[in-house]
């Protein structure tokens, strides 16, 4: 079949409209991870859009105890990927197991199928749908969440969302969202712009492929820098908005995005936000690395760091 776009190293697109996923198609079943003594469950989360997530556990979690809730949002770059990847099953048991929290990893819808603003969208509802959770009706949120210690978090696009959420929150009242956001968990955060910084500039070729993927999945005349993928120009919501107490961002040595992952916590820090900025690099790596290749010792210290900020202890970095 005739290609009418090419989107590495995602997908393609055919002439007659079919999209060829060339990464993030594979599955696996919810259920007991021997390996981590991890349980999961698949669940409807919006009924309008079919949107499910993936519910996570200890499975040695006595009934009645309360642990941090972490809405975890995977990466793909909007448009590949889901939380049945084995990658991301996998590496989902392992923040489990090493944070000792419920986590609930959302199947948020993928462009182009569904342009931007819908993998937005579909995040948003599912922060209402925990927040109606606190009346609880699923039972491992009504038994086991801590709805006083409830973090969001996310890799590459998933930051992005994360971010998008963290705003949006500053806007809602305590009426409506009766539990409380802690966190931010931002892992290669994916954001962009037109003009290249940093690394960007002497990458062209790879700043160019990175160009390509926002405009595919939000075409827009603001292109790259819409606010929604630079929250770095004048029209953007300001970062003093972001609504928790503390948010970590990750970047790692070798990552073309790193440069705007650090930009982001600079602001951050810099702003009149009254949290706590923290920051965390992975040296010698690249973007996710920590998702591919999880057993290495790096990516056993990225999940360490994070399970350490959510549990509250101080780390020296």
């Amino acid at each position: 079949m005739e290609i009418s776009m090419d989107v590495p190293p995602y997908l393609r697109v055919h002439k007659d409209g079919t999209v060829e996923r060339m990464a993030g198609t594979q599955v696996v079943p919810a259920g007991f991870d021997s390996n981590t003594n991890v349980v999961s469950k698949d669940i409807l989360v919006i009924p309008e859009t079919a949107v499910t997530a993936r519910l996570y556990r200890p499975n040695s979690t006595p009934q009645n105890a309360k642990l941090p809730l972490v809405l975890y949002l995977h990466g793909g770059a909007f448009c590949i990927s889901s939380a049945s990847d084995p990658v991301y099953h996998n590496s989902l048991n392992k923040l489990v197991a090493d944070s000792n929290v419920v986590a609930l990893s959302l199947n948020y819808r993928l462009a182009p199928e569904h342009p931007l603003p819908a993998a937005y969208q579909d995040s948003w509802s599912a922060i209402q749908w925990v927040a109606s959770q606190a009346k609880a009706q699923e039972d491992w949120f009504r038994d086991n969440v801590d709805f006083e210690r409830v973090f969001l978090a996310g890799d590459s696009a998933g930051a992005n969302i994360g971010h998008y959420i963290a705003l949006k929150l500053n806007n809602v009242s305590k009426n409506d969202f009766d539990f409380k956001v802690k966190g931010l968990v931002m892992v290669n955060p994916y954001f962009w712009g037109k003009e290249a910084i940093g690394v960007e500039i002497t990458d062209p070729e790879r700043k160019k492929m990175v160009d390509m993927w926002w405009d595919f999945v939000c075409p827009s005349d603001k292109g790259n820098d819409d606010p929604l993928i630079n929250p770095f120009v004048q029209e953007a919501p300001s970062v003093e908005g972001v609504a928790c107490e503390k948010v970590l961002v990750i970047v790692a040595e070798k990552d073309i995005l790193k440069e705007r992952g650090k930009l982001y916590h600079k602001m951050l820090s810099n702003s009149g936000w009254k949290g706590k900025a923290e920051f965390y690099e992975t040296l010698g790596e690249d973007h996710v690395f920590h998702i591919f290749n999880p057993d290495c010792d790096k990516a056993k210290s990225l999940i360490k760091r994070i399970a350490d900020f959510i549990n509250e202890q101080t780390v020296n970095v």
